[in-house]
């Protein structure tokens, strides 16, 4: 048990003869380590993504409801009089009639 233990700890394995099928392991096992590195990373990425344009997403949800309330204030008739007043622009005291124009 003692003998085995200080093989592995001085490398042995891995210049016996026998050291091809180790070194196939070895390798092996390196590169799934490696691709199981780099789809973790990956994944995290597209988290971090996901999270700053659920962020974006919100600011300009947010920026959007700010903006059409204050057209729609733009379009009540009372702030209308009230910007063209300076202007000496006043409401019509006859409402307005339709004209047709019938086709010969």
């Amino acid at each position: 048990m003692k003998e085995s233990l200080l093989d592995i700890l001085k490398g042995k394995f891995l210049v016996s003869d026998e050291a091809v099928k180790n070194w196939r392991f070895i390798i092996f096992g390196s590169f799934l380590a490696i691709v199981m590195i780099a789809s973790s990373h990956s994944a995290d990425k597209k988290v971090h993504d996901i999270a700053r344009l659920n962020d974006e997403v919100k600011e300009l949800r947010s920026e959007f409801v700010d903006t059409r309330s204050s057209v729609q204030k733009l379009q009540f008739e009372s702030y209308v009089r009230m910007k063209m007043k300076p202007r000496g622009l006043t409401t019509s005291k006859t409402p307005p009639k339709k004209i047709r124009v019938s086709s010969q």
